[in-house]
């Protein structure tokens, strides 16, 4: 397990066309298991999800996003498809769906990018188009 510092850029834009934009920059970790690269890191107050931990599971063409603690979720991102999920909080659990458009990766060695662009709707109804922008890059330790 190595750690890397994870930049995550989200930006959404709602019916009204006002585009509302977040950055997050934070500790994580990343391992390999079974071919499949896993990245976790702890939410903040800035994304409205502190205490939760949030783990993205990179297989070759797709992403899927999982979250424990305050706020249970597990999303798929495949290119051109919808998926459904249940997003558990503590005030209720609503159905999310998303309709992915593009999904974007280039990761190696603990280090890279990725891409994911979606439409989000929540109780079948929709609420904005999104765009995920995560980076990824291995802590360098000072001396090795």
């Amino acid at each position: 397990m190595t750690n890397v510092v994870v930049t995550v850029i989200g930006s959404q834009r709602d019916e009204a066309g006002d585009e509302q934009r977040i950055e997050l920059i934070t500790a994580g970790r990343h391992y390999q298991r079974n071919g499949i690269d896993y990245i976790t890191y702890d939410e903040s107050k800035l994304t409205g999800l502190e205490g939760t931990t949030t783990m993205l599971k990179l297989y070759d063409d797709y992403v899927v996003l999982v979250r424990l603690g305050h706020i249970e979720q597990r999303q798929e991102f495949r290119k051109g498809e919808r998926n459904s999920c249940m997003y558990v909080t503590p005030y209720g659990t609503m159905e999310m769906s998303v309709a992915t458009s593009d999904v974007t990766m280039a990761f190696a060695k603990g280090n890279g990018r990725i891409t994911i662009a979606y439409e989000l709707e929540i109780e079948g109804r929709w609420q904005s188009s999104n765009k995920l922008a995560i980076t990824i890059r291995e802590e360098k330790t000072n001396g090795h």
